[in-house]
């Protein structure tokens, strides 16, 4: 249970996105090993605060995903019913959960690694990037999930944690709830859990 947690915890550092920057695909292992190697310093560092070491991670991984397209997964087919302020109203609060329940997580991480293994082209449009956690006795599969956004780059739409997806967990969770509450319900819960 502990090591899934750290596993929550080091996917998550990934899942802040402002669409600043894209992976050409020759260069996703690359690029996505320096950034992991700068991160796991960073969380290593011991005289460093939370707060300080939060905003480090975040502006080393903002670059990588594309948030937007991860709000559109994670509200399904509700996503097409939605105002334009209200798409940017639920992404900025799906966003701050993110980030917070990474805040909270972070005194969990003791000296994992990460592990990149194979870049594998799905098809012309998406590729996947298979990398492990290694604890002193887990091994856990991460799988991060490439969409191409424009020729010649990449970004992140979803990470697969031993197999099971971030963003179909919330889409299950997101639609389950909707079920019995409007949008603005939802909204509203958001903008509770990240006070």
């Amino acid at each position: 249970m502990y090591m899934k947690k750290v596993l929550f915890l080091l996917i998550s550092l990934f899942v802040f996105s402002n669409n600043l920057f894209a992976l050409e695909e020759s260069k996703i292992k690359e690029i996505m090993q320096a950034k992991i190697d700068t991160v796991i310093e960073i969380l290593q560092e011991k005289t460093q605060t939370k707060l300080e070491k939060t905003e480090k991670i975040f502006l080393i991984m903002d670059e990588v995903f594309d948030y937007k397209i991860m709000s559109q997964i994670a509200l399904g087919s509700d996503w097409k019913n939605l105002s334009s302020q209200e798409k940017d109203e639920f992404t900025k609060l799906f966003e701050l959960r993110l980030k917070n329940s990474y805040i909270d997580k972070l005194d969990l991480y003791t000296n994992q690694k990460i592990e990149i293994n194979d870049l594998e082209k799905i098809n012309p449009k998406r590729i996947k990037l298979l990398t492990y956690l290694i604890g002193k006795d887990d091994k856990y599969e991460i799988e991060y999930k490439f969409f191409k956004a424009t020729d010649n780059n990449w970004l992140i739409y979803d990470v697969n944690i031993i197999g099971v997806s971030i963003m179909q967990t919330y889409r299950q969770q997101f639609s389950g709830y909707l079920k019995n509450n409007s949008f603005k319900d939802l909204l509203v819960s958001l903008n509770g859990s990240n006070k």
